[in-house]
């Protein structure tokens, strides 16, 4: 008797075989266009050389291409230290990367789609029908002894459901959102590479203000033996009174100058405590001299930036993401198949619930088609088609950026490098002048205003000086950035490694703020 219920339950079956094998066939095809990398127009493609990289031979500092930590080739043990910090404790970048431990989860989410889904359900009720004697529902049999219409009902089902992805619906959903976490991990790396840019930048400029406040002290100290001759000068009545008001004048100036010189040191302090993820009441740099020098040029040819830079990464992958959902999209036109299962009990007496005869059960599929919509499915469409247009948009403005971003500060180091040679002959052209403007006054051949006139140029090719400086570190650490930072587009081929990095800085994170 077994074995003929077998034989006739397979002959019932194979509607639902023969559903099976065509669905799986089925699931070779996706619907949507396939991926392809837009490419830039003749106008805007990337060219062989950079143009304010022409004239010149850039050096390669090995840091930029060998581990990405181009910060060291500033030479400088604080500025590393530092920057070490913005992995642990830059919230900016905690933000970033739990951005892409979301955008990891979404992928799982996406993945599980490609599962049949397995739900159970119990339940126990009590009721009365209509009229009595009726049976209260399909399958629910009456229970013995019942009165007036009054019946129990205990049922128990598993459930197992899977949609056949015929159409492809699902493997373009998880193209999507997979070429979405590499968006969010590109997107990772460019906060990080800001964030270290910032620390560099604001790091250099807070030396070149130690510097320049070394600068301010010293032409104090030196107004203030200027004053003192002035004074000594009037004393012996060989100069006018107006000559030691004008020192005077001139040395509360630069006393003034090296006050204000705090106030723009400070804030760069609080600056860079707060990218290290500290208060700036927790944080101090001591003053220090300067002994950074401007580095080398990175080497570094246009169709590098495609690979190397984080955001043009981020920008080319969220255009693959894009791409998918036009699949997506398309694939609500077609039918789905759904596959079905379910078995359980049900019986209308608590004893007999989990009985032979309490045994119910179903198998089969299920074809589905939206007959009409109102034209949502060609809306979705559209909008998916018009994401993607955007996309490409915003990747090839990327890109350009991306190129005007670097021939900036090649531009600006290449100027600023004959700036500061010709600056620093007029420095010395400037201190010759206030030493001998010096001696003439103290022997009574210039009058005071020679002595200030010189003075005041000095000082201000001293400052001009320090700033080119500045300008030259700031270009450095931005043209780094602007190549990547040493970066590499292909880490995004494995996101693994990353994730679990992650997710294990996360744990710790965590067990920090347990223990606080």
């Amino acid at each position: 008797m077994e074995k003929r219920m077998t034989q006739q339950d397979l002959l019932k079956l194979k509607p639902v075989l023969m559903a099976l094998a065509i669905s799986l066939a089925l699931t070779a095809c996706a619907v949507g266009p396939d991926y392809v990398r837009p490419q830039m127009d003749e106008a805007t493609m990337a060219p062989a050389v950079f143009k304010e990289g022409q004239n010149w031979k850039p050096a390669q500092p090995r840091d930029l291409m060998a581990d990405g930590k181009w910060w060291e080739m500033f030479n400088d043990a604080q500025l590393n230290a530092l920057v070490a910090q913005v992995d642990v404790s830059n919230q900016n970048l905690a933000l970033a990367e739990a951005n892409f431990r979301s955008a990891v989860a979404l992928v799982q989410s996406s993945r599980s789609a490609y599962s049949p889904t397995l739900s159970a359900s119990a339940g126990a009720s009590r009721g009365r029908s209509g009229s009595a004697g009726s049976s209260t529902s399909s399958g629910t049999s009456s229970s013995s002894g019942s009165s007036g219409g009054v019946r129990n009902s205990y049922t128990f089902s598993l459930t197992a459901a899977w949609e056949a992805d015929i159409w492809g619906k699902v493997r373009r959903d998880v193209e999507s959102s997979q070429a979405s976490a590499q968006a969010s991990a590109a997107d990772l790396a460019g906060a990080r590479l800001s964030a270290q840019a910032q620390v560099a930048q604001n790091y250099l400029q807070l030396r070149v203000l130690d510097a320049q406040q070394q600068l301010l002290d010293d032409t104090v100290q030196a107004y203030q033996r200027s004053l003192e001759v002035a004074q000594n000068q009037y004393n012996a009545g060989m100069v006018a009174k107006s000559d030691v008001i004008q020192a005077q004048t001139q040395l509360k100036s630069a006393q003034a100058s090296a006050l204000d010189n705090g106030v723009t040191r400070a804030q760069i302090e609080h600056a860079i405590a707060l990218l290290v993820g500290k208060t700036p009441a927790s944080f101090s740099l001591p003053r220090s001299p300067l002994t950074a020098v401007a580095p080398p040029v990175p080497q570094g040819v246009p169709s590098m930036l495609l690979e190397r830079r984080p955001d043009v990464a981020a920008a080319e992958r969220r255009v693959a993401s894009a791409n998918a959902k036009i699949g997506v999209a398309k694939a609500a036109y077609f039918p789905s198949l759904t596959l079905s299962a379910s078995g359980g009990y049900q019986s209308s007496t608590f004893a007999d619930w989990f009985t032979l005869p309490g045994r119910v059960w179903s198998l089969g599929p299920q074809l589905a088609q939206t007959i009409f919509d109102g034209g949502a499915r060609q809306a979705a469409t559209e909008q998916a088609i018009a994401s993607y247009d955007g996309t490409v948009a915003t990747y090839k403005q990327t890109v350009l950026t991306a190129f005007q971003e670097v021939e900036d500060n090649l531009a600006a180091l290449r100027i600023l490098e004959q700036e500061a040679a010709v600056q620093g002959e007029a420095l010395q052209a400037a201190r010759q002048a206030v030493t001998l403007v010096t001696n003439q006054y103290k022997a009574g051949t210039v009058s005071y205003v020679n002595v200030i006139t010189a003075q005041a140029t000095a000082l201000s090719a001293e400052l001009n000086s320090l700033n080119i400086l500045n300008r030259r570190m700031a270009a450095s650490v931005l043209l780094a950035k602007a190549l990547g930072g040493g970066w590499d587009g292909h880490s995004l081929d494995d996101l693994g490694p990353l994730e679990q990095q992650s997710a294990e800085r996360a744990r710790g994170l965590k067990e920090n703020a347990a223990l606080r």
